[in-house]
């Protein structure tokens, strides 16, 4: 499904399988993942196990080889030199999308129930500009949760964002935009990443509500 809204320059590989049982959910994994997730509880591991069954698969589509897939210090995904990429996952679904480095600065990825946000979670992510932007959605796509869409995007703006800087990115931080026709525009507040000399002033990304789901995606092209 979220391949629907990615360029041909990603991989994307896509699981709606049953989460591995506990015992199953080391297999396939690097001693450095397993040491990673060890602490967690089970249903995370699961998760853990089932996304990067994803990310390799879509490693080897691009000619590489497995990995360990350690996340960063903010949680980020460390891919190997050459690759970018972003991980997403939710009851059901989990989804990995990889590109050469060579053809893509970046990718963000997120996938969210399509159900509505819970009480107080849309205060706290969406900009007053942004609350008139998402009626009006809602209006062209009633059975839509377009708060929900809001939450997923600004996910993948900032999944994004964070290759690109290092830095945190504030859900007030950028303006989202939303279009009918599966479309969305990020316009950042504060300094956007410096590429080739050129600063970026925000991310255009793309949407889908299929199958009981909301998918976002952001591919950053080199300029």
């Amino acid at each position: 499904m979220i391949e629907r809204i990615l360029p041909g320059q990603v991989v994307a590989i896509e699981s709606t399988a049953q989460l591995p049982t506990v015992p199953a959910q080391h297999e396939g994994l690097f001693p450095e993942e397993q040491a990673h997730i060890a602490r967690s509880v089970p249903h995370r591991q699961a998760e853990f196990h089932a996304v990067r069954a994803c990310a390799r698969r879509a490693l080897a589509a691009l000619g590489r080889p497995a990995v360990p897939l350690v996340p960063g210090p903010r949680g980020e995904p460390r891919w190997p030199d050459g690759v970018v990429g972003s991980m997403t996952h939710c009851a059901g679904y989990r989804a990995a999308a990889l590109a050469p480095a060579a053809e893509l600065l970046g990718v963000g990825i997120d996938a969210e129930p399509d159900q509505p946000l819970p009480d107080g979670v849309l205060e706290a992510v969406a900009r007053p500009e942004e609350l008139p932007r998402l009626a009006e959605l809602a209006r062209a796509h009633p059975a839509l949760s377009a708060d929900r869409l809001l939450f997923s995007a600004k996910e993948s703006v900032y999944k994004a964002w964070f290759p690109l800087t290092g830095l945190m990115l504030d859900f007030s931080e950028a303006s989202l935009t939303f279009a009918p026709d599966g479309t969305f525009t990020a316009r950042l507040l504060v300094p956007g990443p410096v590429v080739a000399g050129r600063r970026l002033p925000g991310f255009e990304g793309r949407w889908l509500a299929a199958s009981g789901l909301v998918v976002t995606a952001v591919a950053v092209p080199h300029p």
